[in-house]
């Protein structure tokens, strides 16, 4: 604690060269209570301070000198000497910043007039904790009135002690000083408050301007009413007055001066961050506040270069310094050179890493643009527009607000008067300015972000849904220009957009982390929006659909809308008649579209109005029910047609559209909806067993038919209760094993698209029967329960293999810029589907429906297709560690042993340089990077897949021949800076095990061995000297001591101690090195290292196995006597303090 510093007596003094000691008393000030207290006042502090000075302005000083000094964290003391009678020379020579080996202290010398200050604290100071950079409440408080304290401070002495020559000389002479200091502590907080120091006193300057320009005025009016005499007492008074104010501007701009020059200028680019953010956040406070100083290039070039900083946060205070700047209109006039200097910096920021930085910069620009003429160009705004669309929320509302003030809202729009209204004509113009931005954006898929970021800055007449229906339903009636096609679309878009986020509250999917926590007057306005939605849409809605009902893509849109009504304002408002018109208007559009997305709108407003608890259930059960009886005579009618042709196929195009589009119809009713009733499952099984007997149906029909069928099997699994007969559960059974095996069948059909839809719901249906739960009826879910078959498994991996990282050849031919687009998106597609199926497929072995080895397969691609796949499979690796850490790390290990392995057969031997050599390197390396820096956590993982790969390398190998998989150790020593230390040594004792004798280690082929040794002993000073220029392999018994002899606290440790260890018991030197080795690492760990109460039991020998105990390690089965003990413990503990020195 800074408020309770060391007595004099923890510490020694100097006196040898002292002129003049002064033996300060503690106060409040000195003791630091003014500002870690609360309880007191920090005027009042102050004020006895002050009167204090005025007693004794010696002892006052260095009161103030050992606050500064203890508000860095010092817990040392602060010493003074007069340098009047010393020479010059001789001053210097003091300026000292030095550490004492025989006390262990630090000392620093430093000028503050008129004394030679020398500060003493301990050297064990931590450099990384002082108050300013403290976290919590309490230092946080402990900033404020820091701050608060300095500007008291300047403000109570400002009529007084101020202008002395002594007080300010003295606080900034300190002040520089320790600013210059190589303790960060100190030169952090000297110079925070050298900078506040400067902020006060410019509050001071200026009210001396004040002072000074009242001064000046009533001298002139002085003067002149008394233009008849020659003197006056009054004007002698007034100019007197003047010039006192005159001299003291003069002495406030020595120490602005002194300040600037002797602290800003040498540390706004210091290598502490949080320090030139201090300088760069000040002058910019400085700028605002006096900017007839301030405000001009020799300044403003130090926020200009900061902007190129590479931490955010300084980049951050440059950003918000400009911002106070920009922000008002007569200083952001002053600011041309500024602005053509560093303008392209600023308008490249909103593209910053650093979120914060990004939405800043956004803000800065959108000042800029509204203070500044002609300071953005069209291309520099065009670019700024697109960052509606970025999924950081914070930076879309921002460059939101920069659209809506540049383009959208123009202030004559409130004075537009059609026909119409005014408010209407107004809300039409930007709704068409709007629908002309985003489709010269060309990113048509976007309108939900687009919405969402202008929704806080343009929500009045986004909320205007009068406005917009208008202007569909009117659209060719109206004098002005008639909306195109694209317009249309683009509108209704907007529509649903701005339904969605009126009623759900949040942003869009991709926006956000989470749904967003809604006040108590963000749920009434939801609530109120919603009303008007469904009170406005229930009238217009049908007249909508009425007129777009042949527009798919319209009518989609459209149909979507329902799902966000307060359905009780039907019954309520007594509004069933529209109701009417909507069920008529839709059991239309069903009739008319085939298109999947329409028919699965369709389906879903059907959902939404059929819900039992409101009132129109029956009504609209009713219509559903109507509709759904057409459907299915129609197929029905189709179905018999097509069975009773010849050879039961028929070739009439127009027939099978017709089927086709029936079978879609109904699968996406059936979806939504449980057509059990209505025995659809017979039927449409028939056609999928025919396929396969026959292989004759068209893909128009199989994949429909495969889609039904399985909603089908869904709705009488989801039908499985507690009171089911067991005969019902066994003909389910029967009918999963069924389609299980048809899908199977599918996997291999002619049509890439039946075969891709068969695997993706082969995978949906696995994952489902693994998981179910038959409503918790633990026999039936015994019954229908079905887990894949090896031979199934096989299957399903080949799959994968074959039409996910299959490549395909690109075509070399010449094609013309509409074919090369057409290619594009043909191929983004199809990536986006093999995405799908790796996905699928990735989901049954993170949930256990596939064995995890499978995974290894996948694991081959990671860095082959990591831009198109690296994400699922880097997901997958993810969720199967977390499942079963030891289980993945085998899979990671099975995955490099296959490569390896056909690296091996395929050259005939191992090729260092080869492409697939260095291909397994480097995949092994990205596998070590996904175990992250938390060593203890994945410490298991890492050392199984050591544990794996040293038994693979010296497989095989007999005797004195040489293992033909020792190669592999290069592989796995990726893994090796994943280790900690203790498990080095436990690794490395595990690899003796496979060593039967020293051996000699010249010939190229033993180099594996020796660079894997190597990786286990890394930064190991004992063992790195064992490798001789001979290059023999030695025990690990066998290593130097000369690096471990440290200062103990005892003493220095004797040689003969761990020579005559190491020649009594090498096997018991082993042991204490694995037990130093974990002590060191429990030193450095901490308490992390206490919850690990299992050691890794699979990497020790019998010999070697250990357990942990709360205080202390036991070894088992190692017989030793008591001098050899005392010799172990010995070593232990200089293994520790060598590691921590190491470290």
């Amino acid at each position: 604690m800074i408020a309770e510093p060391n007595t004099a007596s923890n510490l020694p003094c100097q006196k040898g060269n002292a002129v003049h000691d002064e033996t300060v008393p503690e106060s409040a000030v000195q003791n630091g209570s003014s500002v870690s207290n609360g309880n007191l006042k920090t005027p009042s502090v102050v004020d006895d301070w002050v009167e204090a000075y005025k007693q004794d302005r010696n002892v006052a000083l260095l009161d103030l000198i050992n606050f500064f000094i203890q508000c860095s964290g010092c817990q040392g003391m602060v010493t003074a000497e007069m340098f009047q009678s010393l020479r010059k020379k001789d001053i210097m020579q003091k300026m000292t910043e030095s550490f004492d080996e025989e006390t262990g202290l630090q000392y620093k010398k430093f000028v503050a007039y008129p004394w030679i200050l020398t500060v003493t604290w301990p050297v064990d100071m931590d450099n990384e904790d002082y108050p300013l950079i403290r976290s919590g409440p309490y230092w946080k408080k402990f900033k404020a009135n820091f701050c608060e304290f300095i500007a008291v401070l300047v403000q109570q002495c400002q009529c007084s002690i101020l202008y002395d020559s002594y007080l300010m000389d003295t606080i900034i002479s300190l002040l520089t000083g320790l600013a210059d200091s190589m303790v960060r502590a100190f030169r952090h907080t000297s110079t925070f408050a050298a900078m506040k120091l400067l902020t006060a006193v410019i509050s001071v300057h200026l009210n001396l301007d004040v002072n000074k320009h009242n001064a000046e005025r009533l001298y002139e009016v002085e003067k002149k009413r008394i233009s008849g005499r020659r003197t006056n007492y009054r004007l002698d008074q007034l100019e007197k007055k003047r010039k006192e104010y005159e001299q003291k501007l003069l002495e406030i701009d020595n120490m602005m001066n002194a300040i600037f020059k002797g602290t800003f200028l040498n540390r706004y680019r210091d290598v502490i961050p949080e320090i030139r953010a201090t300088c760069i956040e000040e002058i910019g406070s400085w700028i605002r506040t006096y900017p007839d100083a301030f405000l001009n290039d020799s300044y403003l070039k130090y926020i200009g270069w900061m902007l190129y900083d590479k931490q955010a946060e300084v980049r951050l205070k440059c950003l918000l310094g400009l911002q106070g700047i920009y922000s008002r209109k007569e200083l952001a006039s002053r600011m041309d050179l500024f602005t053509s200097r560093f303008k392209d910096r600023i308008v490249s920021m909103p593209l910053d890493k650093d979120h914060e930085v990004a939405v800043q910069a956004m803000k800065l620009l959108m000042l800029m643009s509204q203070n500044c003429e002609d300071v953005l160009s069209t291309e520099d705004c065009e670019m700024l527009y697109q960052f509606v669309y970025t999924t950081h929320r914070p930076l879309a509302v921002a460059a939101g607000e920069f659209l809506y003030k540049r383009l959208l809202s123009h202030e004559g729009d409130e004075e537009v008067q059609p026909k119409e209204g005014g408010k209407i004509g107004s809300s039409t113009d930007q709704l068409k300015r709007l629908i002309s931005f985003f489709l010269e954006s060309k990113l048509h898929k976007h309108v939900a972000y687009l919405i969402d970021s202008l929704w806080d800055w343009a929500g009045t007449f986004l909320k205007d849904w009068e406005c917009m229906t208008t202007l569909l339903l009117n659209n060719a009636e109206g004098d002005g220009e008639a909306l195109s096609d694209a317009h249309e679309n683009t509108l209704i878009e907007i529509i649903l957009a701005t339904v969605r986020e009126a009623a759900e509250g949040h942003p869009p999917v991709g926006r956000g982390a989470a749904k967003k926590i809604l006040s108590a007057k963000e749920k009434k306005i939801q609530l109120e929006d919603c009303t008007r939605i469904t009170e406005h849409f229930i009238i217009v809605l049908p007249q909508l659909l009425a007129k777009y009902s042949t527009d798919a893509q319209k009518v989609a849109n459209l149909l979507q809308i329902p799902q966000y009504y307060d359905l009780d304002v039907y019954s309520t408002g007594h509004l069933e008649k529209h109701l009417d018109a909507l069920l008529k208007e839709v059991k239309d559009i069903v009739a008319r579209h085939s298109d999947i997305s329409v028919l699965e709108a369709s389906s879903r407003t059907y959902y939404i109005l059929c819900s039992e608890e409101i009132a129109i259930y029956n009504q609209v059960d009713r219509a559903q029910t109507q509709l759904i009886d057409e459907l299915m005579g129609q197929l029905n009618q189709l179905l018999d047609g097509f069975w009773k042709k010849e050879e039961g196929f028929c070739t009439d195009a127009g027939e099978i559209s017709r089927i086709h589009s029936a079978l879609r119809r109904v699968a996406a009713f059936h979806n939504a909806h449980d057509l059990t009733k209505w025995n659809l499952y017979d039927k449409i099984v028939r056609l999928l067993v025919f396929e396969v007997e026959h292989g004759s149906l068209p893909v128009l029909m199989i994949l429909p038919a495969l889609q039904c069928t399985y909603f089908s099997l869904l709705w009488k699994l989801a039908a499985v209760t507690e009171k089911s007969p067991k005969e019902t559960l066994f003909a389910l059974r029967r009918e999963l094993r069924r389609f299980s095996q048809i899908c199977m069948c599918f996997l291999h059909h002619k049509e890439k698209d039946v075969r891709e839809k068969a695997f993706m719901i082969l995978c949906d249906w696995l994952l489902i029967l693994s998981h179910q739960d038959s409503n918790n009826n633990e026999e039936a879910a015994r019954i229908v329960d079905y887990l894949p078959s090896t031979s199934l498994q096989e299957k399903l991996l080949l799959f994968i293999q074959e039409h996910v990282f299959v490549e395909q050849e690109e075509e070399s031919k010449d094609l013309t810029e509409e074919e090369e687009r057409k290619n594009e998106s043909c191929k983004l597609d199809d990536l986006h589907k093999k995405r799908s199926l790796l996905a699928a497929y990735c989901k049954l072995i993170v949930y256990n429906v596939v064995e995890m080895t499978a995974a290894a397969e996948i694991y081959k691609y990671y860095v082959k297709t990591y831009n198109d796949f690296g994400d699922i499979i880097k997901e997958m690796l993810s969720k199967t560690r977390h499942n079963n850490k030891i289980q993945s790390a085998k899979t990671l290990i099975l995955c490099l042993q296959q490569l390896f392995q056909t690296h091996a057969g395929s050259s005939g031997g191992v090729d260092f340089s080869s492409a697939s050599f260095t291909n397994m390197k480097e995949l092994a390396r990205r596998f070590s990077l996904t175990f992250g820096w938390d060593q203890v956590k994945s410490r298991e993982s890492v050392a199984m897949i050591h544990k794996e790969g040293i038994e693979f390398a010296f497989q095989g190998a007999t005797g004195k021949c040489f293992p033909p998989n020792l190669s592999f150790l290069l592989i796995i020593s990726e893994f090796s800076n994943k280790l900690l230390k203790p498990d080095k040594r436990l690794v490395y004792a595990y690899l003796q095990r496979y060593i039967a004798e020293p051996l000699s280690c010249r010939g190229d082929q033993w180099q594996p061995l020796i660079w894997y040794r190597n990786s286990l002993l890394a930064n190991e000073d004992e063992e790195s000297s064992v490798l001789s220029s001979s290059g023999e392999w030695s025990p690990v018994g066998t290593s130097k001591t000369s690096s471990f002899k440290r200062k103990l606290s005892n003493g220095s440790l004797p040689e003969t101690s761990q020579n005559e260890a190491a020649s009594k018991a090498p096997g018991l030197q082993c042991t204490a090195q694995l037990a130093s080795a974990t002590g060191k690492s429990r030193k450095r760990l901490k308490s992390r290292e206490m919850h690990l109460q299992e050691h890794l039991q699979f990497l020790c020998p019998g010999g070697l196995r250990r357990r942990y105990c709360k205080d202390e390690i036991k070894t088992e089965d190692v017989k030793q006597g008591k001098g050899q003990a005392q010799d172990t413990s010995e070593d232990v503990d200089v293994d520790v303090v060598g590691a921590d020195q190491d470290s």
